[in-house]
């Protein structure tokens, strides 16, 4: 069974949000126009305390962008965004969210990030979703959302380890793009088996 999984697609990641991908609203009519075509539809949002470690703002003397050493590895800090019940943490008003089965909150933990729809940034904590497909019996996903680079490429990273099929939808994803990052996001997915599809061709 197919699942559609889409990623962080929130106001502080579309234009004129604090995290602000470019592009990042070109995505929301291709996702809206892929719902009718699954069964089974999995939300993911960024739900971060105002005291999360990954703000640049919670560190003396720290510019977002840069990065810091924590337990779990390298943490980009980042300017605030997605603050629980905020309206940058709230979904895009043009996508259609009625369809969607589960809506899975990640980053809420202050003292670690998330960026895994599946694994927190330690790689051990999980967020559920996997579960949740095993019981619907889903064994290929089809990814959209944001950012290709970060949050999607983990998404799509972890799916494969876990061993489900994985469609990238090319046309529904957009990037931040630090120094090159896109480029090197999307090669890693290629060589660990990602499949690269667009939303007409589903």
């Amino acid at each position: 069974m197919r699942a559609l999984v889409m990623v962080d697609i929130q106001n502080d990641f579309c234009p004129g949000g604090a995290l602000a991908v470019p592009g990042g609203d070109e995505i929301i009519q291709p996702t809206n126009n892929l719902l009718s075509e699954f069964d089974c539809i999995v939300q993911t949002q960024d739900w971060h305390p105002q005291d999360h470690l990954s703000f640049a703002s919670n560190h003396e003397g720290k510019e977002p962008y840069e990065t810091i050493e924590l337990d779990y590895g390298e943490q980009v800090l980042w300017p605030d965004h997605c603050v629980q019940g905020s309206e940058g943490a709230a979904f895009h008003p043009d996508l259609e969210t009625n369809a969607s089965q589960v809506v899975v909150r990640k980053g809420f933990r202050k003292h670690i990030d998330s960026y895994s729809a599946f694994f927190e940034n330690d790689n051990e904590t999980v967020t559920g979703l996997h579960g949740f497909l095993q019981e619907r019996g889903v064994d290929e996903l089809f990814v959209v959302g944001l950012a290709t680079d970060f949050c999607v490429k983990w998404t799509v990273l972890d799916g494969l380890k876990l061993g489900y099929k994985i469609n990238l939808v090319e046309d529904a994803v957009r990037g931040i793009d630090l120094n090159g990052s896109v480029d090197k996001a999307m090669q890693e997915m290629k060589d660990a088996g990602v499949n690269l599809t667009y939303s007409k061709d589903i």
